[in-house]
């Protein structure tokens, strides 16, 4: 198992993906013949299943782009499913402090390492690379925690200390509800909030992430030049939206 996104990362540069929350196949290819490099499968708020995960894993290696998975929650057996369709990461939602963060990591990775169940499965290629998946999985399997409550910026600094955490990822519409101010993506709170989980992310070198949900000219790269590293582009219900509604204006 190799995943280049990892390695972008651990080399320093920047990664481009988008999400995905309509549940069809053809959406998410869409999306991964656009050029993105990893498409996040939303299932904590999307409109899809795990068979459908399936099938959108299936696509998107197809097309040599990475799946990523959005869990529901921090369950054993959410963390199971996804990994063993054959995504390249899982994105753990509502992440608060450092024992949410450890049993993230507990449950991603085989032992000794976690506690990941195993079995033959379609990320093993159900047997035939049994061996290589299992002796790679836990190094190139990213643990990407999602930071999204103003608990987790207070506790971000033990939340980075947990071994095995390979990268942070803000959400900005949860982060600025658990603030007061939800929706506004400008406040000046939530930009501290973010900028001070960067800080802290960069001191621990782990990488950091953002999701622009709607981007204006420019904010990605001011955001890639920040530091920020894994950078989710828009996602398939604004995309449609706003460009529904430009061509009719």
């Amino acid at each position: 198992m190799h995943n280049p996104v990892r390695a972008k990362l651990a080399a320093g540069a920047v990664s481009l993906g988008t999400w995905n929350s309509i549940g069809h196949t053809i959406v998410v290819e869409i999306l991964g013949r656009a050029g993105f490099e990893w498409v996040v499968m939303d299932l904590e708020h999307g409109v899809m299943d795990f068979p459908q995960l399936v099938a959108h894993c299936q696509v998107l290696e197809g097309l040599g782009v990475v799946p990523m998975c959005r869990l529901p929650a921090i369950r054993p057996e959410y963390f199971k499913w996804a990994l063993d369709a054959g995504v390249g990461g899982v994105i753990v939602p509502w992440v608060r402090s450092a024992a949410d963060a450890r049993a993230a990591v507990q449950y991603a990775k085989y032992p000794p390492q976690g506690m990941r169940g195993t079995a033959l499965t379609r990320a093993q290629g159900f047997g035939e690379t049994f061996d290589d998946y299992v002796g790679t999985a836990n190094a190139e399997t990213m643990v990407i925690l999602m930071i999204e409550h103003i608990d987790a910026v207070q506790a971000i600094d033990a939340i980075l200390e947990v071994p095995g955490v390979d990268a942070v990822f803000i959400g900005p519409y949860d982060l600025s509800a658990s603030m007061g101010c939800m929706g506004d993506l400008h406040h000046p709170a939530l930009e501290a909030a973010v900028q001070a989980v960067l800080r802290a992310a960069q001191a621990k070198g782990i990488a950091a992430g953002l999701h622009v949900v709607k981007p204006a000219p420019g904010e990605w790269q001011q955001r890639a030049a920040e530091g920020f590293q894994l950078i989710a582009l828009g996602m398939d219900v604004t995309l449609l939206t706003d460009a529904a509604r430009g061509l009719l204006k």
